[in-house]
């Protein structure tokens, strides 16, 4: 699923020209990525961090081809910005835009799973490749070249374990944010089956919240399918029990969703866990 990342694919940004879209564009130009083109309706025929802006995404394809888009388009606009790149020929999408309502995404997965395309997303802070490609808005700064591939739903989570695994010596192959949204793309299963078949992937580590089954998913496919040592961090064990808490995906809704719950499974499946960050870093770095 990430292989393609390593040859820097042309990217296009939609929403290139707000205040979100120009900042990270700067940054994602800055890490190396291979920026050609934008978009913002009303806006073509203008540039932006020295890349040219179009109105429509079928113009900006037909004239540099990218293959990836990163969308900082605002939510009430990002389910049209989303099906028009779906529409236009791009494989790979990655959406920084949160508080897209779920049935948007409904809509915008429906034609994605038709056409075959990728959606990193919503409301996640994209993918790093140390050196190699930024998308979104993981800071570059946080990752050194290695074999260690991390995979988080907590967006501030992703940026902390990287930079903890540098201070500890320990390299990341690939930092991936899938975002806490419960209607969302990439899940922590297909990271863990592309890590598992990729040779340069040493270990994993993999950061979840309460809330939801994805975590207890990847428990059952880490026990039937990964040999990797995983080594995994469940936010949210001091939530009060009983309770509804949370934003976007992390409302635990029963006790199975909770980080004990979650933790038990994913140790019972074969991962090194732990109850803190700190700690499971620290675990890491003695093995």
């Amino acid at each position: 699923m990430f292989e393609r990342l390593l040859s820097r694919p042309p990217v296009l940004v939609q929403g290139i020209t707000g205040s979100h879209g120009l900042f990270h564009t700067k940054g994602m130009l800055a890490a190396g990525t291979n920026v050609v083109c934008g978009v913002t309706p009303g806006k073509g025929g203008q540039e932006a961090a020295g890349v040219p802006v179009y109105n429509s995404v079928k113009a900006a394809v037909a004239a540099h081809q990218p293959q990836i888009s990163v969308v900082f388009v605002p939510a009430p606009f990002a389910k049209e910005a989303l099906l028009e790149a779906i529409e236009a020929g791009i494989t790979f999408i990655v959406v920084i835009t949160e508080h897209i309502p779920v049935h948007d995404m409904l809509a915008v997965m429906r034609a994605a799973r038709r056409q075959g395309v990728t959606i990193l997303g919503p409301n996640c802070p994209g993918i790093l490749i140390p050196d190699i490609i930024k998308l979104g808005i993981i800071p570059a700064s946080v990752g050194r070249p290695g074999d260690t591939a991390i995979v988080s739903r907590s967006g501030t989570l992703t940026y902390e374990a990287a930079a903890s695994l540098g201070a500890a010596g320990i390299g990341q192959y690939s930092i991936v944010g899938i975002g806490g949204d419960r209607m969302r793309g990439v899940s922590f299963v297909d990271c863990l089956a592309a890590f598992e078949a990729d040779a340069a992937v040493r270990r994993i580590v993999l950061i979840g919240e309460i809330g939801g089954q994805d975590e207890l998913r990847a428990a059952d496919y880490i026990a039937r399918h990964v040999s990797k040592p995983v080594y995994a961090y469940v936010v949210g064990h001091s939530a009060p029990p009983e309770t509804r808490l949370g934003h976007a995906g992390a409302i635990m809704g029963s006790q199975d969703e909770s980080a004990a719950a979650k933790t038990a499974a994913l140790a019972d499946a074969g991962a090194i866990t732990a109850d803190s960050l700190p700690a499971l870093i620290a675990r890491l770095a003695e093995s």
